[in-house]
């Protein structure tokens, strides 16, 4: 007979609420056959940890390594999601895992660019708040909502947001060329060889730029943009989070205002 730990669940919005010790318990005796943390999609998230730990190593010296240790890392978080949908392995242990590895990968990238370009450093370290800012405060209004998932945004809240999560191909497009604007940035400093010239041009360009830099600037708006959503991210997790705290104090003068007087 197994001693198995009692779950009791309680109804929070749209959820059910885990005792903190009950789901400590369960997630240190849960069998091979139902390990979330051995989930193919969060095993596709640790191989991306390694990869972004591999492209910091060779950030400052190797810049083919680097990039191809990071491009894989970021192009297999387009991967995991596919396959956790296909395997019916979701998680709300994978979703997190997804998320704060984006954030720590491009933060990484970012603080490398800070001391690349240091006249542009205090760009970049606004760019590394804005981010963990807005996700860290919209996942946290998603929880105290009710939400099952940070992506599950209506178009009465915003209607950008929900665009944003609810279309896949514009959550690629615009998370592949926000990252692909770091990493042109990245490899401005290494790649020095005109454009044409890389080309086999036999051609004067009135603007010697190179190809690093051109897709920089091709990719530029899609930063852009996605920073922009950053902020109307943040600004609307804001307004949730205070009507959330109106609706409580608003609760609690209710019960005071019904609670009998001592004489």
């Amino acid at each position: 007979m197994t001693d198995e730990p009692t779950v009791t669940l309680r109804r929070r919005g749209s959820i059910d609420v885990v005792d903190a010790k009950v789901a400590v318990d369960l997630a240190t005796k849960q069998s091979y056959s139902e390990n979330v943390f051995l989930f193919v999609p969060n095993l596709i998230g640790y191989s991306r940890i390694i990869l972004a730990g591999v492209a910091l190593h060779f950030m400052s010296y190797h810049p083919k390594y680097c990039t191809l240790a990071y491009g894989i890392s970021c192009l297999l978080d387009a991967v995991d999601g596919h396959a956790a949908r296909a395997l019916g392995q979701t998680s709300k242990f994978g979703a997190v895992l997804d998320m704060v590895t984006d954030r720590c990968t491009t933060s990484s990238l970012l603080c490398y660019l800070a001391s690349a370009y240091p006249d542009y450093a205090m760009a970049f370290q606004l760019l590394i708040t804005l981010d963990f800012s807005s996700h860290y405060m919209h996942m946290y209004s998603s929880l105290v909502t009710g939400s099952r998932s940070h992506k599950t945004v209506t178009s009465e809240v915003s209607r950008i947001l929900w665009l944003y999560y609810n279309d896949s191909t514009t959550l690629f497009l615009m998370c592949a060329g926000n990252e692909l604007f770091f990493v042109a940035l990245y490899l401005m400093k290494w790649v020095h060889t005109p454009l044409a010239t890389a080309l086999g041009l036999d051609i004067h360009l009135p603007w010697d730029i190179t190809w690093p830099a051109a897709m920089a600037l091709l990719c530029l708006p899609v930063c852009a943009c996605k920073n922009f959503i950053n902020i109307v991210q943040l600004w609307k997790a804001s307004k949730i989070l205070v009507g959330v705290d109106l609706a409580e104090r608003a609760k609690t003068r209710e019960k005071e205002t019904k609670r009998p007087k001592k004489i």
